[in-house]
């Protein structure tokens, strides 16, 4: 009888112990840490992401870089795990260049860019040898003058993909045409007449959308110009990366998108090009 009791007391002592075991494995579900790299205003678009993986147990961490030329290398190296900074277009001159294989696991937004000055307030007052800045990326240094020649400021080579200054053909006024880095090209205007300025880069220097003396047309033509999320090839179908994505896709972001870039960006994942 004496056995039995000590038996019974060990097994009352050991229930405790037990119980708690088993709420600390059920509550303890592991919580996966995502590195994505974003530039500029980008990051208030994806916080209200990130406090919505959260409840998936997904721990969104956004690394911000200033710089286009640095977040597909960390992505390369390991230091971040996505990232969505870049157009379509960019990323596949980004794989030739690098000889990489980044894939787009999910489009974004897209986003006209914008010519601005602090000299006129519109188009036709720019006068002869006015000096104008562009980003000096492939991408984006092909974009800015393409813009230019829809505002019927230059025309270019037809022949070429991604034309620079060397294939411009007419330049009636004459304009100096400066490729700079595309994080410098809104603080150029304060030298220059004017400058192509991509949206992001744009919003983090205050200019407001409205007050552009030209905004580039969006059309079929448009959609390498498409924003993206990416991740390495090997990672392209990563169901936690697929979740990222897919918190990212919704009417949510859609409001977001629209608040953070004053009405001036429009999401691009279900946008219909006409």
């Amino acid at each position: 009888m004496k056995k039995k009791f000590v038996a019974l007391t060990a097994l009352v002592a050991a229930l405790p112990v037990f119980l708690a075991a088993c709420g600390s494995s059920s509550s303890s579900t592991k919580t996966t840490t995502v590195k994505i790299g974003v530039i500029g205003s980008d990051a208030d678009v994806w916080k209200p992401v990130a406090k919505r993986l959260k409840k998936q147990n997904i721990n969104l961490k956004l690394v911000e870089f200033t710089d286009y030329n640095k977040p597909n290398q960390a992505l390369l190296d390991g230091d971040i795990d996505l990232n969505a900074f870049q157009t379509i277009q960019f990323l596949d001159n980004w794989n030739k260049a690098h000889k990489s294989n980044i894939a787009n696991v999910g489009n974004t937004y897209i986003g006209p860019v914008r010519l601005y000055s602090q000299k006129v307030k519109k188009l036709s007052a720019l006068k002869k040898d006015a000096k104008v800045a562009i980003a000096n990326d492939q991408t984006n240094e092909a974009r800015a003058l393409e813009l230019l020649q829809q505002a019927g400021l230059i025309k270019l080579n037809p022949d070429k993909t991604f034309p620079t200054t060397r294939d411009i053909t007419s330049n009636k006024l004459n304009l100096n045409i400066t490729p700079v880095d595309a994080s410098q090209t809104a603080r150029s205007l304060t030298s220059v007449d004017a400058a192509v300025v991509n949206n992001d880069i744009a919003l983090n220097a205050k200019l407001k959308p409205s007050s552009a003396i030209y905004v580039e047309k969006i059309t079929k033509a448009s959609k390498p110009f498409v924003n993206v999320v990416a991740a390495t090839n090997k990672n392209k179908n990563n169901k936690v990366y697929k979740k990222v994505v897919k918190a990212y896709q919704n009417e949510a972001t859609k409001k977001v998108i629209k608040k953070v870039y004053n009405g001036s960006t429009e999401a691009a994942w279900d946008l219909s090009f006409k």
